[in-house]
């Protein structure tokens, strides 16, 4: 029987690596990801994988692999992605112990929530911070 208190989120980040191996190391232990799943090829690039926080997801593979997702993504540019915390200083300091480039500190925002900003390995903006967004009503 399937959870019921599980709802899978709708929007997941993906993001492409040149070295995933050493992005997945870095967000699980400096940003306290869980990785879920892993896939790689029988040279050891990592396809896809998953990793989770709370309730939410983020996708990663190595960049250079081929085809169509990694082509697109060819020239973009690093990408921003917004992360829900309990408790910000103790994610931060986490996040510092670890060596996770520290973009702004903890820092109490005018809308209520309390915020702070790295930069990962290749140049991905990570905040974090307790802003929830509310989520839509769904009609039934």
């Amino acid at each position: 029987m399937a959870d019921t208190n599980t709802v899978a989120p709708t929007v997941t980040p993906a993001l492409l690596y040149r070295d995933a191996k050493a992005a997945i190391q870095q967000l699980t232990e400096a940003f306290g990801f869980t990785q879920a799943a892993l896939y790689e090829s029988e040279d050891g690039t990592v396809l896809h994988a998953e990793l989770v926080y709370g309730n939410g997801i983020v996708m990663v593979g190595s960049k250079g692999r081929g085809g169509v997702y990694d082509e697109a993504m060819a020239n973009a540019g690093p990408s921003g992605v917004y992360v829900v915390v309990e408790d910000t200083d103790a994610h931060h300091k986490r996040a510092a112990e670890h060596g996770a480039e520290i973009l702004m500190p903890p820092t109490d925002q005018d809308y209520g929530s309390r915020d702070y900003m790295a930069r990962d390995r290749e140049g991905n903006v990570w905040s974090f911070g307790t802003y929830a967004p509310a989520a839509p009503e769904i009609a039934g």
